[in-house]
């Protein structure tokens, strides 16, 4: 009978252990201010979190949400952080770039444009609102950021 019990024991240990380590972690930057020290700082602690977790062999997702001012950073024709921003979405896969789509809307009726003709980062999935995304993630179980 203690033969069979520690047999259980030590299956439903291991059991655990590999659930534990198969583990994603998930976090989302905001990004709403258009200071280039912002943007740089969210773009670097998407880079760090990366190589955390790739360093101890656990999974990651990363999105980097947009809106209000933040939406600058992906901007072709304004970004202040372009080559950082290229640099980082080549080196991590396992990041998403998102857009908000009131800010666009917004930035259209300033600039007198269409929102197809705001020049976006390449990749970039534009949502609905840069604030309910944050809402939705977090509700889902996504660690939000706002350095």
């Amino acid at each position: 009978m203690k033969k069979l019990f520690l047999a259980i024991a030590m299956t439903l240990l291991a059991s655990l252990s590999a659930q534990a380590g198969d583990k994603i972690h998930r976090v989302a930057f905001q990004i709403s201010d258009d200071s280039a020290d912002k943007m740089t700082l969210v773009l670097n602690n998407a880079a760090n979190v990366a190589q955390y977790y790739s360093a101890k062999g656990e999974q990651v997702e990363i999105k980097v949400v947009a809106f209000h001012g933040g939406v600058d950073m992906m901007r072709t024709d304004k970004s202040p952080v372009l080559d950082r921003l290229k640099s980082v979405t080549e080196s991590l896969p396992n990041l998403t770039i998102e857009v908000c789509n009131n800010t666009l809307n917004s930035i259209a009726k300033r600039e007198n444009k269409k929102v197809s003709e705001i020049p976006i980062f390449a990749g970039s999935k534009i949502v609905p609102a840069g604030v309910v995304e944050l809402i939705d993630l977090n509700e889902q179980g996504w660690t939000i950021i706002r350095p």
